[in-house]
């Protein structure tokens, strides 16, 4: 215990009579229940199962409970949940089993809801470029990532950011005009607005269990004078542990083209409505159709690994996304290099391991350092990789990429491994705010934070 405390510091507990709406109370509720999902922020923590978001604090505050707007004919659950943090806007986003995308307030109240495409919604990435990684390529690049079976999808940060500031505006008039504004919606046979999106199939090599977008990359060689942007992006699953495909955005369509795709199915709808009426004299209104999800654009292979029986299960992105963990079915943890495509370190005998990278203070020997009124910068802070092994109640920390292991942290049964969500804009503050990782204890309700100094 003496070694834990050493290395955790602990923030607070998260016990609650609430909780027990998720299964707490059994031992083992947080980390055996496949359907409970768990998303961290810097000061609130939400947890659902298939039908219920409880957000709680790790103190006496408020706490909350959103049941979202499912299908039960469909059998609709809540798939997957993400916190999106702006600077003066703090939303849930949840991801459902039909392909719905929903964002919710902390009042429980739903700002949006659209189809991103048919089928199970794996995984919420929130994505941004860190204060002071050097990338001139990925400089200003802040998104949120869709993952499902064979599909990846990307919402620009930007477009989220201006919904939402859309809807904080519109609520502001509620609260002193009793007459709000009418936004001028396109419709989706459910009253919000499109976010525009980019849509690829990447189930090449078989369907994914887990995939992320790492970055922009160059363009192909025959292509060095396209204005398109390219996004590489890396999948893993059952067919194939790894696979990378060169995701093409969709800037193909003039602005004519897009004018009439939008202007002639509406002229030739309008049309037939008119053209029924003198036929038929069908007065009675017309049933909105089920919005379909837009085309895929083009996303072309780059490699494979095939390495059967294997098969990826879980991939955790550097902050820069150069380097990506992978864990498989033999209990291997994989250390890919996202640009180059090669792994670059594998650990054995890690069943059932999680892993997230974290940034610690190694690098202290610095001008200034001994001083208490020293604030460390980027440059003494050193990338690691967290590895929870939970068969062997262990926390390991090892220096990336090839450095060694720093510690190890004995950990509870039942414990689980989070991170806060990727804060949009978190770019222009003026500190740098190392990447942290948190230990929650499900059975103690308990939460701690990795120190950053090494000792």
């Amino acid at each position: 215990m003496s070694l834990k405390r050493s290395h955790t510091t602990e923030l607070g507990c998260i016990a609650c009579e609430e909780l027990t709406d998720l299964g707490a109370g059994k031992e083992g509720w947080l980390v055996e229940n496949p359907n409970l999902l768990c998303a961290l922020d810097t000061h609130s923590l939400a947890l659902a199962n298939r039908s219920l978001i409880l957000i709680t604090g790790w103190d006496d505050g408020p706490r909350l409970k959103i049941r979202p707007e499912l299908s039960p004919i469909e059998s609709e659950i809540i798939s997957s949940l993400e916190w999106l943090v702006f600077d003066e806007i703090k939303v849930i986003a949840v991801g459902t089993s039909r392909g719905y995308f929903m964002v919710y307030s902390l009042d429980g109240l739903l700002i949006h809801r659209q189809l991103v495409y048919p089928g199970r919604i794996l995984k919420l990435r929130v994505r941004g470029t860190k204060k002071d990684i050097m990338s001139s390529q990925d400089g200003s690049n802040e998104e949120v990532s869709v993952v499902m079976p064979g599909v990846i999808a990307r919402f620009d940060g930007a477009d989220i950011r201006n919904i939402l500031q859309e809807w904080l505006q519109e609520t502001n008039s509620q609260f002193w005009d009793e007459k709000p504004k009418r936004r001028d919606y396109e419709e989706l046979g459910n009253g919000f607005k499109r976010l525009p999106h980019q849509l690829w199939s990447v189930d090449k090599f078989g369907w994914c269990a887990d995939a992320a977008i790492t970055g922009i990359m160059p363009p192909p060689l025959m292509e060095i004078q396209s204005s398109q942007r390219y996004y590489r992006a890396v999948t893993i699953g059952e067919d194939a542990v790894i696979s990378a495909y060169r995701l093409s955005e969709d800037r193909s369509r003039s602005l004519v083209g897009a004018i009439l795709s939008k202007v002639v199915p509406a002229a030739f709808s309008t049309l037939s409505s008119v053209t029924k009426m003198i036929w038929r004299g069908d007065r009675t209104p017309t049933k909105k159709s089920e919005v379909k999800p837009q085309s895929f654009a083009k996303a072309s292979p780059l490699t494979c690994l095939k390495d059967h029986p294997r098969k990826g299960e879980k991939l955790t992105l550097s902050p820069s996304g150069t380097l990506a963990a992978i864990t498989d079915s033999l209990g291997r943890i994989l250390l890919l290099d996202t640009h180059a495509l090669v792994v670059v370190r594998l650990w054995k005998g890690y069943r059932d391991a999680n892993c997230l990278f974290m940034e610690m203070l190694v690098n202290k020997n610095s001008a200034g350092a001994s001083s208490s009124y020293y604030e460390p910068s980027k440059s003494d802070y050193c990338l690691c990789l967290a590895i929870h092994a939970p068969r062997k109640g262990i926390i390991e920390v090892w220096q990336m990429r090839t450095g060694p292991r720093l510690l190890t942290i004995q950990c509870a049964k039942g414990s689980k491994l989070l991170q806060p969500t990727y804060r949009f804009g978190s770019s222009l503050d003026s500190t740098y705010v190392p990447l942290e990782v948190f230990l929650l204890n499900g059975d103690s309700g308990q939460l701690s934070v990795l120190n950053r100094p090494l000792n």
